[in-house]
């Protein structure tokens, strides 16, 4: 009797490895063990082959009867399953997550620092992004990977083929489009799940002040200190943390501005701009071509560490990375008293 349950559990392994269908497995057992009913009832006693499968019919068939019983539950629970009617299923909250999203986000969740709970805070978090350029692009394709809820973006640039030496975001058959929508088709194919809010005009004063309101965190990844300075000043007078960086050539800078927790503003490390032909753009001086991914994917790093409260964020740091000699340095950076933008002078 053992060899032909092993048997009918061989073929029901084989079938699965095979991916057969379940009712043609049911059938292949159900042949071996009318097969084997038959033998007992038809076969004298003495008989190898009844002798072989147990000697008597009385086993098989109990065991025929439970296998009925349990088969027989089976379809009757399933058909009241069907016939019972289904109630509305409540509408998902914002933080709450789908299936898909469970599986897309899993490794974040098995991270201790982030778990459960930093994936939802990422879910309801609001983080504008200033420049959709070489520094914009690794940062915002991060941030839409991680599932950042919402997610906007302000530039009046359009791609011209000498971004995409280094702007991975755009492509090819973007050349022309806004970099704002380009970036947006980006992010929307790559994370379904997240909202995109494209600005396609150039940041002022007045549309930094009602546009920073909207969000809980600002990074800036432009490449014009007028615009570096315009930012620093909307991200203080709002209270919102900044995350900045800057690029040149092999080099570049990164750091978390945030006066309101005792960090320095960007205009307590930098308070004058510098002089003419000391900082040429990457238009005028190059980049190669990985250092804005490099800078850009640390913003994104920082910013869902900010946002997560895992592990030691930048404030009151500033990282230095020498591209060209495999080199980073860290400094140690402090507010200052007689800060234009924050500082005790500017307060009063």
């Amino acid at each position: 009797m053992g060899f032909v349950l092993f048997l009918m559990a061989a073929l029901w392994g084989l079938g699965w490895v095979m991916k057969t269908p379940v009712r043609a497995r049911l059938v292949m057992i159900g042949l071996v063990y009318a097969a084997v009913v038959i033998a007992q009832l038809v076969l004298p006693e003495t008989a190898e082959l009844r002798r072989a499968t147990g000697g008597d019919v009385r086993p098989w068939l109990v065991l025929g009867g439970v296998a009925a019983l349990g088969f027989g539950y089976s379809r009757v629970i399933g058909r009241l399953r069907r016939k019972t009617p289904v109630e509305a299923a409540a509408p998902a909250s914002p933080d709450s997550f789908r299936e898909a999203e469970l599986n897309r986000y899993a490794r974040h969740i098995v991270l201790r620092e982030i778990g459960g709970m930093g994936q939802r805070k990422l879910k309801t978090a609001k983080v504008l992004v200033v420049g959709a350029g070489g520094l914009g692009s690794p940062v915002l394709l991060y941030l839409a990977a991680a599932g950042v809820g919402t997610i906007g973006v302000i530039d009046d640039d359009t791609v011209d083929g000498s971004n995409l030496q280094r702007q991975v975001i755009h492509t090819d058959d973007r050349i022309g489009m806004p970099k704002v929508f380009s970036a947006q088709a980006a992010m929307e194919a790559l994370n379904p799940f997240v909202t995109v809010r494209p600005y396609n005009r150039r940041l002022d004063a007045e549309t930094a002040a009602a546009l920073f309101s909207e969000y809980d965190l600002i990074l800036d990844g432009t490449d014009n200190f007028d615009t570096r300075y315009l930012v620093n000043r909307a991200a203080v007078a709002a209270g919102k943390p900044l995350i900045a960086a800057a690029i040149t050539q092999w080099e570049g800078q990164i750091s978390l501005y945030h006066p309101a927790s005792d960090a320095p503003c960007y205009e307590c490390i930098f308070p004058q701009r510098p002089a003419e032909g000391l900082a040429p753009s990457c238009s005028e001086a190059g980049v190669i071509a990985p250092l804005p991914g490099i800078l850009g994917t640390m913003m994104a790093n920082e910013a869902v560490k900010e946002i997560t409260g895992a592990g030691t964020g930048l404030r009151g740091r500033m990282i230095l990375w020498d591209a060209l000699h495999a080199d980073s340095r860290t400094l140690r950076i402090k507010r200052r008293a007689d800060c234009a933008c924050c500082g005790i002078t500017a307060a009063s």
